[in-house]
Formats: structure tokens, C-alpha cells, sequence
């Protein structure tokens, strides 16, 4: 190996480096605590984490609610109602990858919302959703879980 090739290859060699991170640097870029804030800050009020039980838990006028496919309490894998694809828990306290790609979240909120509203959320409607999911830990989710009836 020539001198004259060794810069082509030590830059080749960080391009290669830096080409296989940018994904990495992608994903993750902010917190579930983070996203609550810039819809709360987009609505001009303070999250609710009853008001965002109340939504995840109700069908408003349609088929589904939010727990329809991601359980009540979200907490473990679950089935979405209609393909029965695997939704893996939705509590970041149960899940440490939910709500920490922006992209994705905006995306699977505007799809979801969709879905059980017939329109997108309001930034509100997603804080107070977030603000239910970030208290739910493995204490309250058991509080929760709807108990079979003898």
C-alpha cells in the first residue's frame, strides 16, 4: 500500500463508519417525557392523565378505541383488532424504544388516530395519551388490569 492511497482509505473508512451510524442517529432522538411537552406546548395546556385514560379507553362513536389493539392497561404485547399483527407494549415503562423517534410516533399517531377517530389527534389528545401511558409502571398497570368476573 502506496502513502498516496492511505488518506483515500482512512476517508473511505470514516464514510463506511458513518453511513452504517446514520440510522442509529436517527432513531432515538428524543424522550416519551419530551414529546408529552411539545404537544402540551402545541395545545397551550397542561397534559391530563385521566383526560388520556379516558381517550385510550373509549371508542368515540366508532368501532375501536385506542385499547382495542394496544390493551387496557398497554402494557404487554398485544394483537392489532382487525390483522392481527403484533404490537409490542405501549407504556414506555413496559416498552424502552416507544415514543423516542419522532418520525415514528408522528406517523403511527396519525395512522392510529385514523383509525378510531376518523381524523388526527389533537396535540392535546396526544399529551393527556401520553401523560396516562408515562404513569403506568408495573404497580398501577396491575391496578388497572380489568379482573374477570366469577
Amino acid at each position: 500500500m502506496t502513502t498516496a492511497n492511505t488518506p483515500s482509505l482512512a476517508r473511505f473508512a470514516a464514510l463506511l463508519t458513518l453511513a452504517m451510524l446514520a440510522p442509529l442517529a436517527h432513531a432515538g432522538d428524543t424522550t416519551p417525557a419530551l414529546q408529552m411537552q411539545r404537544w402540551s406546548d402545541a395545545s397551550g395546556s397542561p397534559a391530563s392523565a385521566e383526560n388520556g385514560r379516558v381517550f385510550f379507553t373509549s371508542r368515540h362513536g366508532g368501532e375501536w378505541s385506542c385499547a382495542s389493539c394496544h390493551g387496557n392497561p398497554p402494557t404487554a404485547p398485544a394483537r392489532h383488532a382487525s390483522t392481527g399483527k403484533s404490537i409490542t407494549a405501549l407504556a414506555p415503562a413496559f416498552n424502552a424504544q416507544r415514543f423516542t423517534d419522532t418520525a415514528k410516533v408522528d406517523k403511527w399517531f396519525r395512522r392510529n388516530c385514523n383509525d378510531v377517530l376518523r381524523r388526527e389527534c389533537t396535540p392535546s389528545e396526544k399529551a393527556d395519551v401520553l401523560a396516562w401511558l408515562l404513569k403506568l409502571d408495573a404497580k398501577t398497570a396491575a391496578a388497572q388490569t380489568p379482573k374477570d368476573q366469577p
